[in-house]
């Protein structure tokens, strides 16, 4: 067949084929076309031809090591999904102009691998994190994701890069989910086109030279997140502003800050992790209270587990304690009156990089709470919480099906 080149071809033999026309000739007709779905079983696998020394776990820093491998999908709002690849970990190649640079359409999940008594790797609740990935991706107008899919990637990754995993209790493969906007423009919109990918990292625990209780500084004056914004979403513009508050609590001599809202100074969160408080009952019983999932607080998978951990029947009897679970609005008013009438009994902070840590001390005005630690590093209930949950996580304790096999 012959190609009038005038007719075809525009500039410099380039194709001069309008969007719409591009549409068409997906589909062999007009209208939308059939988008391309993430497809995991049609993953290709590139492999590394020089593995990375592994390093001492002792020496190792949250976030600052990665193995060997990562995926790469990308979507294209004429074709949809890409083939997933596994190729060597690098850099990515991206326009300088795409949108995840200027209006940081960009969201993440953080998830954990541990390995298990039987040496095989195991993920905790993952498909929480997924959910909560395809409702972020949604909240920033990106390309819609399968969330099963990307598990299915994940589990890939970290069978292929088992190796990394360093063995140990608090040790584990960090892992990174990420979509960003990758629409070439500086237009103020939505981007159209994205880029998934999925980098891993070893682990230690969360306080290298030994496990400490954390210390806060509540703050008002900025907040982490406001009602109808973004603050229930793992995106990347919530974490940018708490900087520099994170740097005035720091001059004060707090590890972290508590973030507090409106008038009536709700407490919300403290750092980028979900807060508890543990307030003594008259009746001799324990209230564990943290914050409403209102749109501002962050769905933690970790939270979740706590509160239907701490609300166990099993769980209490096993540790002889006896709690009530409350999420409910509180503020720091009441942490203060807690304070004096001596029933706060613990303060602690949980997420998937900590896991669960407790709190000594709160500054706020000018003045400090201090928790009754009594010397220790976790109070009861934060101890009995925080074993069972990385007793899950570790494959040591059963508990429905929150640990689940990589291999599957």
């Amino acid at each position: 067949m012959t190609v009038d080149s005038k007719s075809q071809n525009g500039v410099n033999g380039h194709s001069a084929a309008t969007p719409a026309e591009k549409i068409q000739n997906i589909n062999g007709q007009g209208g939308q076309p059939e988008l391309a779905k993430l497809d995991a079983s049609k993953l290709t696998i590139e492999l590394a031809t020089c593995l990375k020394p592994l390093q001492e776990p002792e020496t190792l820093r949250f976030g600052m090591n990665f193995t060997d491998h990562m995926i790469v999908a990308t979507f294209d709002p004429l074709t949809g999904w890409s083939i997933p690849e596994l190729k060597p970990y690098g850099p990515l190649t991206l326009d300088p102009s795409c949108s995840c640079f200027h209006y940081c359409p960009n969201v993440f999940e953080g998830m954990k691998a541990h390995l298990g008594p039987d040496g095989k790797p195991r993920l905790f609740r993952p498909n929480m994190n997924m959910r909560r990935l395809e409702g972020s991706a949604e909240r920033m107008a990106l390309p819609p994701i399968d969330g099963d899919e990307v598990l299915k990637l994940v589990k890939v990754l970290v069978t292929t890069d088992a190796r990394w995993i360093p063995e140990g209790e608090s040790f584990s493969l960090y892992l990174r989910p990420t979509i960003i906007g990758t629409r070439a423009s500086l237009g103020v919109t939505a981007s159209d086109s994205a880029m998934l990918y999925i980098i891993a990292s070893p682990s230690g625990p969360y306080f290298p030279q030994g496990f400490r209780p954390m210390s806060l500084f509540a703050m008002g004056e900025n907040v982490r997140a406001w009602p109808g914004g973004t603050g229930g979403h793992k995106v990347g513009g919530n974490y940018a502003p708490a900087f520099l508050p994170q740097r005035i609590a720091a001059k004060q001599g707090y590890d972290q800050v508590l973030w507090l809202f409106g008038e009536e100074k709700n407490i919300t969160e403290a750092g980028a992790m979900n807060f508890f408080v543990v307030v003594q009952r008259d009746d001799g019983d324990m209230d564990v209270i943290t914050a409403p999932l209102d749109g501002t607080i962050l769905p933690g998978v970790t939270r979740a587990s706590c509160l239907i951990i701490a609300a166990d029947p099993s769980f209490q009897e096993k540790y002889k304690l006896r709690l009530h679970i409350h999420e409910r609005t509180f503020t720091m008013k009441e942490l203060m009156q807690w304070s004096e009438q001596g029933k706060l009994v613990e303060a602690f902070c949980v997420g998937t990089a900590v896991s669960v840590g407790s709190v000594n001390r709160i500054g706020f005005e000018g003045k400090e709470i201090t928790l009754p630690l009594n010397g220790a590093v976790l109070g009861p209930v934060s101890y009995a919480i925080r074993e069972q949950v990385l007793g899950i996580q570790e494959g040591r304790v059963q508990w429905e099906d929150w640990s689940v096999l990589c291999e599957e």
